[in-house]
Protein backbone atom coordinates (compact mmCIF):
# COMPACT_ATOMS: atom_id res chain seq x y z
CA UNK A 1 0.00 0.00 0.00
CA UNK A 2 1.22 3.59 -0.67
CA UNK A 3 2.45 5.43 2.36
CA UNK A 4 0.34 7.94 4.26
CA UNK A 5 1.31 11.58 3.52
CA UNK A 6 3.88 12.97 5.97
CA UNK A 7 2.73 15.43 8.64
CA UNK A 8 2.09 18.89 7.24
CA UNK A 9 4.39 21.79 8.07
CA UNK A 10 2.68 25.18 8.16
CA UNK A 11 5.67 27.13 9.51
CA UNK A 12 6.71 28.51 6.10
CA UNK A 13 3.24 28.71 4.57
CA UNK A 14 1.07 31.81 4.13
CA UNK A 15 -2.06 29.66 3.93
CA UNK A 16 -2.75 26.47 5.84
CA UNK A 17 -5.51 24.38 7.36
CA UNK A 18 -5.23 22.89 10.81
CA UNK A 19 -7.43 19.86 11.49
CA UNK A 20 -10.43 21.34 9.67
CA UNK A 21 -13.78 19.66 9.20
CA UNK A 22 -16.00 21.06 6.43
CA UNK A 23 -19.68 20.22 6.07
CA UNK A 24 -22.75 20.96 3.97
CA UNK A 25 -26.15 20.57 5.65
CA UNK A 26 -24.58 18.58 8.50
CA UNK A 27 -22.94 16.18 6.06
CA UNK A 28 -19.19 16.06 6.57
CA UNK A 29 -17.27 16.31 3.32
CA UNK A 30 -13.78 16.89 4.72
CA UNK A 31 -12.86 15.65 8.19
CA UNK A 32 -9.87 16.55 10.40
CA UNK A 33 -7.71 17.60 7.44
CA UNK A 34 -4.43 19.47 7.79
CA UNK A 35 -2.47 20.90 4.88
CA UNK A 36 -0.01 23.70 4.20
CA UNK A 37 0.12 25.50 0.85
CA UNK A 38 3.77 25.99 -0.22
CA UNK A 39 4.40 29.72 -0.51
CA UNK A 40 5.62 30.62 -3.99
CA UNK A 41 4.43 27.32 -5.43
CA UNK A 42 1.76 26.26 -7.90
CA UNK A 43 -0.35 23.74 -6.00
CA UNK A 44 -2.96 21.68 -7.83
CA UNK A 45 -5.64 19.66 -6.02
CA UNK A 46 -6.73 16.54 -7.89
CA UNK A 47 -9.17 13.74 -7.18
CA UNK A 48 -12.39 12.12 -8.38
CA UNK A 49 -15.73 13.92 -8.35
CA UNK A 50 -17.23 14.40 -4.87
CA UNK A 51 -13.90 13.79 -3.13
CA UNK A 52 -13.89 17.19 -1.39
CA UNK A 53 -11.34 19.10 -3.45
CA UNK A 54 -13.60 22.09 -4.24
CA UNK A 55 -14.90 21.98 -0.67
CA UNK A 56 -11.32 22.24 0.59
CA UNK A 57 -10.68 25.23 -1.67
CA UNK A 58 -13.85 26.92 -0.34
CA UNK A 59 -12.63 26.34 3.20
CA UNK A 60 -9.19 27.78 2.45
CA UNK A 61 -10.78 30.88 0.89
CA UNK A 62 -13.20 31.51 3.81
CA UNK A 63 -16.27 30.88 1.66
CA UNK A 64 -17.05 27.89 3.88
CA UNK A 65 -16.39 28.10 7.61
CA UNK A 66 -14.94 24.96 9.26
CA UNK A 67 -17.12 23.26 11.84
CA UNK A 68 -13.89 22.47 13.67
CA UNK A 69 -10.23 23.38 13.25
CA UNK A 70 -9.06 26.59 11.61
CA UNK A 71 -7.64 28.09 8.42
CA UNK A 72 -4.59 30.30 8.91
CA UNK A 73 -3.67 33.17 6.56
CA UNK A 74 -0.45 35.09 7.13
CA UNK A 75 -0.18 33.83 10.70
CA UNK A 76 -3.76 34.63 11.78
CA UNK A 77 -7.00 32.70 11.75
CA UNK A 78 -8.60 33.76 8.47
CA UNK A 79 -11.93 34.56 10.11
CA UNK A 80 -10.20 37.23 12.22
CA UNK A 81 -9.60 39.37 9.11
CA UNK A 82 -12.23 41.76 7.75
CA UNK A 83 -13.56 40.51 4.40
CA UNK A 84 -11.96 43.40 2.49
CA UNK A 85 -8.57 42.61 4.00
CA UNK A 86 -8.86 38.96 2.99
CA UNK A 87 -9.65 40.09 -0.57
CA UNK A 88 -6.49 42.23 -0.61
CA UNK A 89 -4.41 39.20 0.32
CA UNK A 90 -6.23 36.40 -1.52
CA UNK A 91 -7.93 36.26 -4.91
CA UNK A 92 -10.57 33.60 -5.56
CA UNK A 93 -12.12 32.27 -8.76
CA UNK A 94 -15.09 30.15 -7.60
CA UNK A 95 -16.99 27.55 -9.58
CA UNK A 96 -20.02 28.73 -11.55
CA UNK A 97 -19.62 32.46 -10.87
CA UNK A 98 -22.65 34.51 -11.94
CA UNK A 99 -22.37 38.09 -13.24
CA UNK A 100 -25.05 40.75 -12.61
CA UNK A 101 -27.47 41.15 -15.51
CA UNK A 102 -26.28 43.58 -18.19
CA UNK A 103 -22.83 44.26 -16.71
CA UNK A 104 -20.05 44.81 -19.23
CA UNK A 105 -16.75 42.97 -19.25
CA UNK A 106 -14.80 46.09 -18.24
CA UNK A 107 -17.13 46.79 -15.32
CA UNK A 108 -16.97 43.21 -14.08
CA UNK A 109 -13.17 43.12 -14.21
CA UNK A 110 -13.09 46.51 -12.45
CA UNK A 111 -14.84 44.88 -9.49
CA UNK A 112 -11.55 43.16 -8.79
CA UNK A 113 -10.27 46.55 -7.64
CA UNK A 114 -12.94 47.10 -4.97
CA UNK A 115 -10.85 45.66 -2.10
CA UNK A 116 -8.25 48.39 -2.75
CA UNK A 117 -10.74 51.26 -2.46
CA UNK A 118 -12.27 53.04 0.49
CA UNK A 119 -13.66 56.46 1.41
CA UNK A 120 -10.18 57.99 1.09
CA UNK A 121 -8.87 56.06 -1.90
CA UNK A 122 -11.22 56.14 -4.88
CA UNK A 123 -10.69 54.94 -8.47
CA UNK A 124 -7.20 55.82 -9.69
CA UNK A 125 -4.83 55.40 -12.62
CA UNK A 126 -3.36 52.39 -10.79
CA UNK A 127 -6.79 50.74 -10.84
CA UNK A 128 -7.23 51.54 -14.52
CA UNK A 129 -3.84 50.05 -15.36
CA UNK A 130 -4.55 46.92 -13.28
CA UNK A 131 -7.78 46.30 -15.19
CA UNK A 132 -6.06 46.87 -18.54
CA UNK A 133 -3.27 44.43 -17.64
CA UNK A 134 -5.77 41.79 -16.55
CA UNK A 135 -7.79 42.13 -19.76
CA UNK A 136 -4.65 41.92 -21.87
CA UNK A 137 -3.27 38.92 -19.99
CA UNK A 138 -6.47 36.92 -20.50
CA UNK A 139 -7.01 37.95 -24.13
CA UNK A 140 -10.28 39.73 -23.33
CA UNK A 141 -9.36 43.36 -24.04
CA UNK A 142 -11.38 43.34 -27.26
CA UNK A 143 -14.44 42.25 -25.26
CA UNK A 144 -14.28 45.14 -22.76
CA UNK A 145 -17.46 46.90 -23.93
CA UNK A 146 -19.57 43.78 -24.43
CA UNK A 147 -22.17 42.53 -21.93
CA UNK A 148 -20.90 39.50 -20.03
CA UNK A 149 -24.16 37.63 -20.62
CA UNK A 150 -23.63 37.90 -24.40
CA UNK A 151 -20.34 35.96 -24.26
CA UNK A 152 -19.67 32.29 -24.84
CA UNK A 153 -18.91 30.07 -21.85
CA UNK A 154 -15.20 30.12 -22.60
CA UNK A 155 -15.10 33.89 -22.98
CA UNK A 156 -16.94 34.36 -19.69
CA UNK A 157 -14.49 32.09 -17.90
CA UNK A 158 -11.54 34.14 -19.14
CA UNK A 159 -13.30 37.34 -18.02
CA UNK A 160 -13.73 35.93 -14.51
CA UNK A 161 -10.03 35.07 -14.45
CA UNK A 162 -9.31 38.68 -15.50
CA UNK A 163 -11.35 39.97 -12.56
CA UNK A 164 -9.32 37.87 -10.14
CA UNK A 165 -6.06 39.03 -11.73
CA UNK A 166 -7.19 42.65 -11.37
CA UNK A 167 -7.12 42.20 -7.58
CA UNK A 168 -3.33 41.92 -7.90
CA UNK A 169 -3.00 39.61 -4.92
CA UNK A 170 0.06 37.45 -4.32
CA UNK A 171 -2.15 34.44 -3.54
CA UNK A 172 -4.67 33.06 -6.06
CA UNK A 173 -7.20 30.26 -5.49
CA UNK A 174 -8.77 28.88 -8.67
CA UNK A 175 -11.63 26.36 -8.71
CA UNK A 176 -11.63 24.54 -12.05
CA UNK A 177 -10.37 27.59 -13.98
CA UNK A 178 -10.28 25.85 -17.37
CA UNK A 179 -13.97 24.88 -17.34
CA UNK A 180 -15.74 25.62 -20.66
CA UNK A 181 -12.46 26.35 -22.47
CA UNK A 182 -11.34 24.55 -25.60
CA UNK A 183 -7.95 22.86 -25.50
CA UNK A 184 -6.06 25.81 -27.00
CA UNK A 185 -7.48 28.27 -24.46
CA UNK A 186 -6.89 25.77 -21.64
CA UNK A 187 -3.21 25.68 -22.50
CA UNK A 188 -3.05 29.49 -22.87
CA UNK A 189 -4.58 29.91 -19.43
CA UNK A 190 -2.31 27.31 -17.83
CA UNK A 191 0.69 29.06 -19.39
CA UNK A 192 -0.56 32.34 -17.90
CA UNK A 193 -0.83 30.74 -14.46
CA UNK A 194 2.67 29.32 -14.83
CA UNK A 195 3.96 32.77 -15.72
CA UNK A 196 2.24 34.34 -12.69
CA UNK A 197 3.80 31.67 -10.52
CA UNK A 198 7.24 32.30 -12.03
CA UNK A 199 6.78 35.99 -11.17
CA UNK A 200 6.33 35.05 -7.50
CA UNK A 201 2.61 34.50 -6.97
CA UNK A 202 1.35 31.53 -5.00
CA UNK A 203 -1.38 29.61 -6.84
CA UNK A 204 -3.77 26.89 -5.70
CA UNK A 205 -6.03 25.34 -8.35
CA UNK A 206 -8.56 22.52 -8.52
CA UNK A 207 -8.11 20.72 -11.84
CA UNK A 208 -9.69 17.67 -13.45
CA UNK A 209 -7.00 17.24 -16.09
CA UNK A 210 -4.24 15.10 -14.59
CA UNK A 211 -1.80 15.93 -17.35
CA UNK A 212 -2.27 19.67 -16.90
CA UNK A 213 -1.62 19.13 -13.21
CA UNK A 214 1.48 17.05 -13.91
CA UNK A 215 2.88 19.54 -16.41
CA UNK A 216 2.28 22.84 -14.61
CA UNK A 217 2.11 22.16 -10.86
CA UNK A 218 5.08 22.30 -8.54
CA UNK A 219 3.05 20.64 -5.76
CA UNK A 220 0.11 18.24 -6.08
CA UNK A 221 -2.46 17.29 -3.45
CA UNK A 222 -4.32 14.05 -4.30
CA UNK A 223 -7.65 13.60 -2.50
CA UNK A 224 -10.23 10.86 -2.16
CA UNK A 225 -13.22 10.55 0.17
CA UNK A 226 -12.49 13.83 1.92
CA UNK A 227 -8.90 13.05 2.85
CA UNK A 228 -5.46 13.55 1.38
CA UNK A 229 -3.92 10.37 0.01
CA UNK A 230 -0.68 11.94 -1.19
CA UNK A 231 1.01 15.27 -1.73
CA UNK A 232 4.32 16.38 -3.16
CA UNK A 233 6.03 17.06 -6.50
CA UNK A 234 4.29 15.70 -9.63
CA UNK A 235 6.83 12.94 -10.24
CA UNK A 236 6.17 11.58 -6.72
CA UNK A 237 2.36 11.83 -6.78
CA UNK A 238 1.49 11.10 -10.43
CA UNK A 239 2.43 7.43 -10.54
CA UNK A 240 0.45 4.60 -12.11
CA UNK A 241 -0.24 3.04 -8.70
CA UNK A 242 -1.41 6.30 -7.19
CA UNK A 243 -3.63 7.23 -10.15
CA UNK A 244 -5.31 3.84 -9.86
CA UNK A 245 -5.74 4.28 -6.09
CA UNK A 246 -7.22 7.78 -6.42
CA UNK A 247 -9.36 7.40 -9.54
CA UNK A 248 -9.86 3.65 -9.94
CA UNK A 249 -8.36 4.02 -13.41
CA UNK A 250 -6.08 1.44 -15.00
CA UNK A 251 -3.26 3.39 -16.62
CA UNK A 252 0.37 3.69 -17.49
CA UNK A 253 2.51 6.71 -16.71
CA UNK A 254 5.16 7.58 -19.27
CA UNK A 255 7.59 10.52 -19.59
CA UNK A 256 6.01 13.61 -21.13
CA UNK A 257 7.86 14.07 -24.45
CA UNK A 258 7.89 17.86 -23.94
CA UNK A 259 8.74 18.27 -20.25
CA UNK A 260 10.02 14.86 -19.18
CA UNK A 261 7.53 14.83 -16.32
CA UNK A 262 4.79 12.23 -15.80
CA UNK A 263 2.12 11.74 -18.48
CA UNK A 264 -0.94 9.61 -17.69
CA UNK A 265 -2.22 7.30 -20.43
CA UNK A 266 -5.48 5.46 -19.57
CA UNK A 267 -5.73 1.82 -20.63
CA UNK A 268 -8.60 0.76 -22.86
CA UNK A 269 -11.65 -0.92 -21.40
CA UNK A 270 -11.49 0.91 -18.05
CA UNK A 271 -13.47 3.82 -16.65
CA UNK A 272 -12.84 6.14 -13.70
CA UNK A 273 -15.16 6.24 -10.72
CA UNK A 274 -17.71 9.01 -11.27
CA UNK A 275 -19.92 11.21 -9.11
CA UNK A 276 -20.60 14.79 -8.24
CA UNK A 277 -17.74 17.27 -7.76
Amino acid sequence: MPETPPPFDSSASRLSAEAITLSYDRTEIVRDLSVAVPTGGFTVIIGPNACGKSTLLRGLSRLLAPTSGRVVLDGRTISAFPAREVARRLGLLPQSAVAPDGITVADLVARGRYPHQNLVRQWSDADEHAVARALEATGTADLADRPVDALSGGQRQRVWVAMVLAQETDLLLLDEPTTFLDVAHQVELMELFAQLNAEGRTLVAVLHDLNHAARYASHIIAMRDGRILAEGPPNEVITSERVHEVFGLANVVIPDPVTGGPLVVPLRGTAPIGGRS
